[in-house]
């Protein structure tokens, strides 16, 4: 029996987020809808309706006579981002138990931002930078929290990809993730997350000064 369209087309918007989070598509981006479809080997009614819940999603933006594209981050927007992260990933990891499952692949993340760090791979230490803060939120064991934080996984993404320049976006950061794993894996969660907040509030200045430069220049 073959898959139901609805949930197939979940599938490939699903794909299509990951895509954003790990930096493999472009704000502005003109999405081809033939060559997306052969891509994911899915019809084109499956890939439109995929499409459409990108765009419910604030993803992708539809123009009329031209097509899908990927959106473009307003300032606005990267504010938001860090206002719901803080919402978010401060409280999961002052509440979190050193033994968690998904400690385990915080450490993971680290681990391959250092091995990214050393091969001058910033597109890799920043996949890895958000699979460190992915696995934070699953540290609170709610699938639909794991959800709603795909997609701000991607919008954030695709903050990270239009102000282009990566190394200096991730490298600071690399050892800020390993001091919080520190705090963690020793049992002092709360420290662990006061040094989040930090790091969330220095990652915010950073990016609004330098989506500012790129405005003005």
């Amino acid at each position: 029996m073959s898959e139901p369209a609805v949930s197939l087309a979940s599938k490939v918007a699903t794909a299509l987020r990951d895509q954003l989070t790990f930096g493999e598509l472009a704000p502005g981006q003109r999405l081809s809808e033939a060559a997306q479809a052969e891509k994911m080997a899915v019809s084109r009614n499956t890939l439109r309706e995929a499409f459409r819940m990108m765009t419910r999603d604030g993803l992708f933006v539809h123009e009329a006579n031209r097509g899908v594209f990927v959106a473009t981050p307003s300032l606005d927007t990267i504010i938001d981002i860090y206002r719901v992260r803080r919402c978010i990933e401060c409280p999961v990891l002052r509440s979190a138990h050193a033994h968690h499952p998904a400690v385990a692949r915080m450490a993971s993340a680290v681990k391959a931002a250092r091995h990214c760090e050393g091969r001058q791979d910033w597109r890799g230490v920043g996949n890895a930078n958000m699979d460190f803060h992915s696995a934070i939120v699953d540290l609170a064991g709610s699938p639909r929290l794991t959800a709603f934080y795909g997609n701000l996984a991607a919008e954030l993404r695709l903050v990270f990809v239009a102000l282009g320049t990566a190394r200096w976006l991730h490298m600071p950061y690399i050892e800020m993730n390993g001091a919080i794993l520190a705090q963690l894996q020793a049992g002092r969660a709360a420290e662990a997350a006061d040094l989040l907040e930090t790091y969330l509030l220095q990652s915010e200045r950073a990016v609004l000064a330098a989506f500012a430069n790129a405005a003005n220049s």
